[in-house]
């Protein structure tokens, strides 16, 4: 098992935080650009105003 440390991580192309491989992206993990849902949808809409 691996440590949570030793995990490989990316940045968030939206927000720029860090966030770290999960089992769920063990098939896309080239592809994955976002951190969450939230940026992902949020990148569709620059023009939107933020609240």
């Amino acid at each position: 098992m691996r440590k949570k440390a030793d995990l490989p991580t990316k940045i968030c192309a939206h927000c720029g935080r860090p966030f770290t491989w999960r089992k769920k992206w063990e098939k896309v993990w080239d592809e994955v650009r976002y951190c969450s849902d939230r940026c992902r949808r949020e990148r569709k809409s620059p023009g939107q105003p933020q609240a």
